[in-house]
């Protein structure tokens, strides 16, 4: 007799995509619906949470209803809801959270909490099939450097966490602070292609007593006092250069705490995650790294980098299927640590 198959609908909300989903036992993706708010933070600079939370609440019956006409099933299809409790901003995430609960209250259908740094590694399992725990991992997005040994599905060790900023809130700071704007990420990256990675050498930060935790404060102030040092002295300031060494020097420190830890824990396969994922020049350095130490290298497409339902649904099938349900009590945790059980 075949097994049934599970369908999971996740829900994403912790920041400013709207998102939605459909995932078929944990690897294929039947939709994945996002509705961003890029255009609408822009000229802020960045993300309001006010606005972010108006306008999940505008779009996210669209993007659900969207989500399950795109992989042609109803909820009488769906075998449970994921939905991303933290962590994030209080009020996006409580849009998604009240969206799941209202769905599964009405419907009977379980609810499964998803935690959404799990889901950024658990984007990897979308296209890479293959790939099972255990494995190291590193976590780059705009809130959070993390670098975990996945020891099992839903089982994880953090090695190192950023002390300060996270690379890219640093890739933002950097990038209104020469002139970019808003997001940093793409656009640093774009710019960098123009300019010398070498011209500037900007420091690479250690953590006394911690191999593997961050720290970007210190290279976020060398870059702004460079460019307060060239305007006093009438200097002239390369955008491209600037962009690219400070670059280089964000992937420099991240390419080495994650080999370092490939090498002690003996594991050969390493996988990226979160939104600096999709930075180009990063994945470049950790292909050819990678290839030379002989370890098997795993990275999301850009798609599934950013925030997204899909990574949610991949990691909410193998919460469900380990037997996690919540309640109706479920609720919002903005500061949510990884492996932390709510």
């Amino acid at each position: 007799m075949e097994q049934e198959d599970i369908l999971i609908l996740a829900i994403e909300s912790s920041c400013d995509e709207t998102a939605a989903a459909v995932v078929k036992n944990g690897r294929e993706v039947l939709s994945n619906i996002i509705s961003s708010q890029i255009a609408l933070h822009t000229v802020y600079g960045g993300v309001v949470p006010e606005i972010a939370s108006r306008k999940h609440i505008e779009k996210i019956d669209q993007v659900i209803r969207e989500a399950l006409t795109e992989a042609k099933v109803t909820l009488h299809d769906i075998t449970a809801i994921a939905v991303t409790y933290g962590p994030g901003l209080v009020g996006a995430l409580l849009v998604g959270v009240s969206m799941a609960k209202a769905i599964s209250l009405a419907s009977g259908i379980p609810l499964v909490g998803v935690h959404h740094i799990e889901g950024h590694i658990s984007a990897n399992y979308i296209e890479h099939k293959e790939l099972e725990p255990p494995f190291i991992s590193l976590v780059v997005s705009g809130g959070h450097s993390h670098l975990v040994t996945v020891k099992d599905y839903g089982e994880y060790e953090i090695l190192g966490r950023t002390r300060d900023d996270a690379a890219g809130e640093a890739f933002d700071k950097i990038a209104r602070a020469i002139g970019l704007g808003y997001p940093g990420g793409p656009k640093i990256d774009a710019v960098s292609k123009e300019g010398n990675a070498q011209a500037i050498h900007f420091p690479r930060a250690k953590v006394v007593g911690s191999d593997y935790d961050f720290s970007f404060s210190g290279l976020k102030s060398a870059v702004l006092n460079y460019l307060n040092s060239c305007e006093m002295k009438g200097l002239p300031i390369c955008q491209a250069d600037v962009a690219a060494s400070f670059q280089k020097a964000v992937v420099d420190v991240l390419l080495e705490h994650s080999m370092q830890a490939v090498e002690k824990y003996g594991l050969r396969k390493f996988a990226i995650a979160g939104g600096v994922a999709s930075n180009t020049s990063l994945r470049e350095a950790f292909v050819e790294e990678c290839a030379v130490r002989n370890v098997a290298f795993y990275c999301p497409s850009p798609v599934y980098c950013t925030d997204n339902a899909a990574m949610i649904g991949v990691a909410g099938y193998y919460e469900y299927c380990k037997g996690v349900r919540h309640g109706y009590d479920l609720n919002a945790v903005p500061n949510l640590r990884l492996g932390e059980r709510i």
